[in-house]
C-alpha cells in the first residue's frame, strides 16, 4: 500500500476503549511514547485491531496546534 502520508510511526496496540459508535486506540510507539486515535467501532472491528497487535499510526495533518502551559 503507498500512502502521501510521510509520518507512518509503527508500535503496538497497548489499549482499545470501545464506546457505541466511537473507540479510543492507544498505540505504544516505544521509548515511553503512544499514539492515540479516535477511530469508529466499526473500523475497530473490520480491521480486527486487538491489544498485543502491531499497528501503524499514520498521521497526515494540515495542521498541527501547539500551546505552552
Amino acid at each position: 500500500m503507498e500512502l502521501s502520508a510521510r509520518n507512518n510511526l509503527k508500535g503496538v496496540i497497548a489499549d482499545i476503549k470501545k464506546g457505541q459508535i466511537m473507540a479510543k486506540v492507544t498505540i505504544d510507539i516505544g521509548g515511553g511514547h503512544k499514539i492515540v486515535s479516535v477511530v469508529t467501532v466499526e473500523s475497530v472491528d473490520e480491521l480486527g485491531l486487538k491489544i498485543g497487535d502491531p499497528a501503524n499510526a499514520i498521521i497526515k495533518s494540515t495542521e498541527v496546534l501547539i500551546a505552552k502551559p
